[in-house]
């Protein structure tokens, strides 16, 4: 739930970039220990400047939440905001710059259709655990924790899995189809014809009934619109350009070219994985632009190409810009808590239990 959602004035885009920045910067001295400002990966240069830590999704939550400043300003997508809210004490407010600033994956999954699928599961088969990614709806978290499942980042998918297959015969797993598959067959080692997609605009799915209860892991139908357009013909063309190659992508990209690849990582595994890279190394990279392009000038020791001439941006990411986070400051600095990010407490109960549970697999 939103609450008091504002947008900022006209007047604030006439202002040149420098002016903003200065009133940003002037602002966030004003607002000092009350404030902090989180920034994903894929945001904008122009917002991540202003960051007072960068990360992933789930890492930036868990520093909102070791965090003691009132104001936590998270500049990403809608259902991280959530998960900040969630883990962050009750005295903590929560706002994104944008409130229409969504998640195309997780919006893949819409909570309704998931409980009539999961009702038509359970009248064909049973002993089912749901898990989730994180990148997902506060609702469908809710649902997994309901249904005994969890939730899980992309750098413990398979822990998430051996999780659930420690208390059932069979994996639910939403709402990212790669991440699922990459997950349990490059990962877990699960057969291919053991893993089905459960395709939403068909008739049971597309599947019959002889092929789910064959099934130890059901995908849904959802993917990233960002990480499923890169191709695995470039990483075969690297490889040839450049034999000595490390390639490495994040498991939301296709089965095709996670299975040509050297490393699948999660955001700060990649980061991870250059930080221990020897000197000179090539490193083919398949992950958001802006990430990349932020890589390539830290990492100035390494050889830096993406996996493809396609170089996506988040478009819902893009959303959020300097001038929106100069609004939010100002309203915060005047006392005007716009843009706030409350989770229902029956929501946001259940969604943390999914949480703790996670927190657990680590």
């Amino acid at each position: 739930m939103e609450k008091n959602i504002s947008s900022p004035a006209r007047d604030l885009e006439f202002l040149s970039n420098r002016e903003i920045s200065n009133q940003i910067t002037n602002l966030k001295h004003r607002l000092s220990d009350s404030l902090m400002i989180l920034g994903h990966h894929y945001q904008r240069d122009e917002v991540i400047k202003f960051s007072d830590k960068r990360g992933d999704s789930f890492g930036l939550s868990k520093i909102a939440a070791q965090s003691s400043a009132r104001y936590i300003v998270f500049c990403g997508v809608h259902f991280m905001a959530e998960t900040a809210d969630i883990v962050t004490d009750e005295d903590q407010k929560v706002f994104i710059p944008d409130v229409t600033a969504g998640c195309f994956l997780a919006d893949c999954a819409d909570i309704k259709d998931v409980k009539s699928v999961w009702a038509e599961l359970n009248r064909i088969t049973s002993d089912i655990i749901p898990i989730s990614y994180i990148n997902s709806s506060v609702e469908l978290k809710e649902f997994c924790s309901r249904n005994e499942g969890t939730i899980c980042t992309s750098s413990i998918a398979d822990k998430a899995m051996e999780w659930a297959f420690e208390r059932g015969e069979k994996i639910f797993f939403l709402p990212d189809q790669n991440l699922g598959k990459n997950t349990a067959h490059l990962k877990m080692g699960i057969p291919q014809d053991q893993i089905v997609l459960w395709d939403i605009s068909k008739k049971q799915g597309g599947l019959t009934e002889k092929e789910i209860k064959k099934a130890k892991v059901i995908l849904w139908n959802g993917f990233c619109d960002v990480h499923a357009k890169f191709s695995f013909q470039t990483a075969d063309e690297l490889r040839q350009k450049y034999p000595d190659i490390k390639l490495i992508a994040h498991p939301e990209c296709s089965f095709e070219l996670c299975s040509k690849v050297d490393q699948m990582g999660s955001t700060a595994q990649i980061i991870q994985a250059l930080d221990n890279s020897p000197a000179n190394q090539k490193w083919g990279i398949a992950t958001e632009k802006r990430l990349v392009n932020r890589l390539q000038k830290e990492y100035q020791n390494l050889d830096i190409y993406f996996i493809d001439d396609y170089q996506p941006v988040c478009k819902t990411m893009s959303q959020i810009t300097n001038v929106h986070l100069l609004h939010q400051l100002q309203e915060l600095a005047e006392e005007r808590e716009v843009n706030q990010i409350i989770v229902p407490e029956d929501k946001q109960k259940y969604a943390g239990l999914a949480i703790n549970r996670m927190l657990k697999l680590k």
